[in-house]
């Protein structure tokens, strides 16, 4: 059985004032309404998350509807995935404030050993520092030179992807082909890296840097040399697309794109 979801706030903090108000806040509202079983407390919760979202309410109250959404099972990959999934409906504003106060009550959790059961304090603490989870060792790591990271976001409407890269890293030179449309959108989301057009410099990506980056267009992208760095990557939908991986970036060209 459910345990029962009992609230207090509203006598201890309007009993006195407002006694009516309390008596509907604790009572019917979260006495009636959130132990209905017609719907389990899990979905509750993200049904209020998402409307508080909407509205752009970010204050306490969404931090604790967040917090409680956590507390019912709402993992730390879900939550990033709800917030993001209602960004493209509420707007993208409203996510980032509310991935901060994610953050506060996701990034507390202890912190665990890696799959070869050893604690890696690079990465963990750089996890911490990140809503969105950092994934697995990138399937396409021959395109890219250092370690890198890949971790589904969203498979569903808008794929999305969170790559991640170690200080150093950077994928190859490529271009993201398509008859027309295509190309593809990046947003750091965490560390500090680059993003660099060929025969143009290099741009620094930092949280809520965004790159739009046009099909037919050779470049590279990945982390500086003292830093981790993270980016949400968006295909842009079109036709045709396809995607062609060039030549590394050398050392000499790296090191002269992020020292400027």
């Amino acid at each position: 059985m459910t345990e029962k979801i009992v609230q207090t706030a509203g006598r201890n903090q309007l009993g006195e004032f407002a006694p009516e108000f309390a008596h509907f806040n604790d009572d019917v509202l979260f006495g009636e309404n959130w132990n209905n079983q017609d719907i389990d407390v899990k979905t509750r919760c993200i049904i209020t998350v998402v409307s508080l979202m909407a509205q752009g309410i970010t204050d306490s109250s969404l931090k604790y509807h967040i917090d409680n959404a956590k507390k019912h099972g709402v993992s730390q990959k879900e939550m990033a995935a709800i917030i993001t999934h209602v960004a493209f409906y509420a707007g993208w504003p409203k996510a980032w404030a509310v991935f901060n106060l994610a953050k506060e009550v996701y990034c507390d959790v202890d912190s665990q050993t890696g799959s070869d059961g050893e604690f890696n304090s690079d990465k963990e603490s750089y996890q911490k520092s990140i809503f969105f989870p950092i994934g697995e060792p990138n399937p396409y790591g021959k395109f890219f030179d250092g370690q890198s990271y890949l971790a589904a976001v969203s498979k569903e409407q808008v794929p999305m992807f969170n790559v991640t890269f170690e200080p150093g890293c950077r994928n190859h030179w490529h271009i993201h082909h398509a008859k027309s449309g295509g190309g593809q959108m990046l947003i750091c989301v965490g560390g500090r890296g680059f993003y660099q057009e060929w025969g143009k410099d290099a741009v620094e990506m930092t949280p809520g840097t965004i790159i739009n980056i046009p099909a037919e267009v050779k470049h590279w992208h990945g982390a500086a040399a003292d830093s981790w760095f993270s980016h949400l990557a968006i295909e842009v939908e079109g036709e045709e697309t396809s995607n062609e991986w060039c030549e590394a970036v050398t050392e000499e060209d790296y090191a002269k794109a992020v020292n400027k």
